[in-house]
């Protein structure tokens, strides 16, 4: 019987650095999960049918200050009136993959107890959700719509193919969502655009790739870059990280300036 995962022929591993290197920090799973909640507004809603089956909807969501979700369903819908009835659920948030492969995005599963809110919860739930969806304003007064709050008690985080890891509950209400991710895209696309010289050295000099010939960047965070180097050795990820976490997304240009500036200093 063949294993599973089991590859013909597996890829050789990515070339190691020549030279030493600072590792460079990286977002908890925690700080994942409430990253990925922050940026997005739609999920996968997984409850419990009356003979006990799962039965998975796409819905809406905001998000309170500890990250919990605020859902504002009918009972109308099968996961209204499963709410009702038994108040586990799960959500899955996923990022969007573009063009790429959907199941190598970062994605998280909540799971825990939903309970409808009352008092000053249900004001802050309400005010919540419809800022992340505006258009569920005049849903929220129709008598067969009522806010629910799921209380997360696990978290599973996903990177994609081989990064994965769970947090604690109260690890995920207290961490905070990345003030870099809504513009980590365009920072990504400027610096691979305009600044590869600057790649380069960041790879060359803080990465331990001293025989690196260019550098992209695939990505970025508050605690620094990922890049892809190319070396006459093969291609390789890499990771480069600024001397403090960014606190605001108007300071990434100024830490991705100081970082350059580390990577050509003699």
């Amino acid at each position: 019987m063949t294993a599973d995962h089991t590859i013909a022929e597996p890829p050789a591993p990515p070339p190691p650095p020549l030279a030493p290197f600072l590792p460079a920090p990286r977002r908890s799973a925690a700080e994942e999960a409430r990253t990925l909640v922050a940026a997005n507004r739609v999920g996968s809603l997984a409850t419990l049918s009356a003979d006990g089956a799962p039965w998975a909807s796409i819905v809406t969501y905001g998000a309170l200050g500890d990250g919990s979700p605020v859902l504002c369903v009918s009972t109308l819908a099968e996961h209204g009136r499963n709410l009702h009835r038994d108040t586990r659920a799960s959500l899955v948030v996923s990022a969007d993959a573009g063009d790429g492969d959907p199941l190598d995005v970062g994605r998280v599963t909540l799971a825990g107890r939903a309970f409808v809110p009352d008092g000053w919860e249900e004001d802050a739930a309400r005010a919540a959700h419809v800022a992340a969806v505006p258009q569920a304003a005049q849903l929220a007064g129709f008598g067969d719509f009522s806010l629910w709050i799921l209380r997360v008690d696990r978290v599973r985080w996903v990177g994609g193919y081989g990064r994965m890891q769970s947090a604690e509950a109260d690890a995920y209400a207290a961490a905070e969502p990345d003030p870099v991710e809504p513009v980590a895209t365009r920072a990504r696309d400027h610096l691979n655009d305009d600044h590869a010289d600057a790649l380069l050295a960041m790879a060359r000099a803080l990465a331990g790739y001293t025989d690196a010939t260019s550098a992209r960047c695939d990505g970025l965070d508050r605690y620094g870059l990922n890049l892809r180097v190319q070396t006459p050795r093969g291609e390789a990820p890499a990771r480069v990280g600024f001397g403090e976490p960014v606190a605001r997304a108007a300071d990434l240009r100024a830490a991705t300036v100081t970082l350059a500036r580390r990577a050509r200093r003699p």
